[in-house]
């Protein structure tokens, strides 16, 4: 886990784990601890031009080092890359799968979801066909395309959501929260109180930004309007006067 397609989109901490009360993290990832991320992580080398991973926070954050994560480094490209943990068993206990995919620019084309693989996946081999237990995140492409996968795998037979779950096209965190779970007010609760601790910060760093810029344009249009008002002005040529043909009789 997990593959990603598109860009550029950054993928922030990622948590597995088993509820009830916090109990087993099967798996966490927060790329605390600068390049040796890439001790943990593996690139799929099933073909050849897959984009590559830099780390990094971006250009907006809530925190410039607890926000760090994957980010795309080429458009037009496809991503895969797999970190392992160790096989469990969840029965009779929620599931928790959680990540963030921040989204930098206004995406035309690209997806930003994770998989759940059996222990024995080949990660060096890793593509689109390879087999999986759950699939889980978000999917654009064009006007058609806007929607959330949430794709189960049970004994070999997959079970996609029944209701299309839309999502929205826009720049910055989308926070991914899937719950196995028959308690959905615990789900919802969960998630906000989770979520919480990153959106916020963020939003305020984000529109700073933005008010930055618009800053910055309007002083672009305050030089180019000065700039055209300074161009000295060409005196109009001055137009000839015809004689009409009655001055012409008089005169002869």
């Amino acid at each position: 886990m997990p593959p990603f397609a598109g860009g550029p989109l950054l993928a922030l901490p990622l948590l597995l784990l088993a509820l009830p009360a916090l109990g087993a993290v099967h798996f966490r990832e927060q790329f605390l601890d600068g390049a040796k991320w890439q001790e943990r992580w593996v690139f799929s080398q099933e073909k050849s031009n897959y984009g590559k991973f830099r780390l990094t926070a971006g250009s907006f954050y809530g925190d410039p080092e607890a926000d760090k994560g994957l980010q795309t480094s080429e458009n037009l490209k496809f991503y895969a890359i797999s970190s392992r943990f160790n096989p469990f068993n969840n029965k009779g206990k929620p599931l928790v799968i959680q990540y963030t995919v921040k989204h930098e620019q206004k995406i035309d084309c690209g997806g930003g979801y994770v998989k759940i693989f059996p222990s024995n996946l080949n990660q060096k081999n890793m593509s689109g066909e390879s087999q999986y237990y759950i699939m889980f995140g978000p999917d654009i492409c064009g006007s058609d395309t806007k929607k959330v996968h949430v794709i189960l795998n049970y004994k070999s037979k997959f079970y996609p959501n029944k209701k299309q779950i839309r999502c929205k096209v826009r720049s910055g965190t989308i926070f991914d929260n899937f719950l196995i779970t028959d308690d959905e007010a615990y789900a919802e609760e969960f998630g906000d109180e989770t979520w919480g601790e990153t959106k916020y910060p963020e939003q305020k760093m984000s529109q700073k930004l933005m008010e930055e810029e618009k800053k910055r344009e309007r002083a672009r249009e305050e030089e180019e309007r000065r700039r055209i008002e300074q161009v000295p002005k060409k005196a109009a040529p001055r137009k000839k006067q015809k004689r009409t043909l009655a001055a012409k009789k008089e005169e002869l």
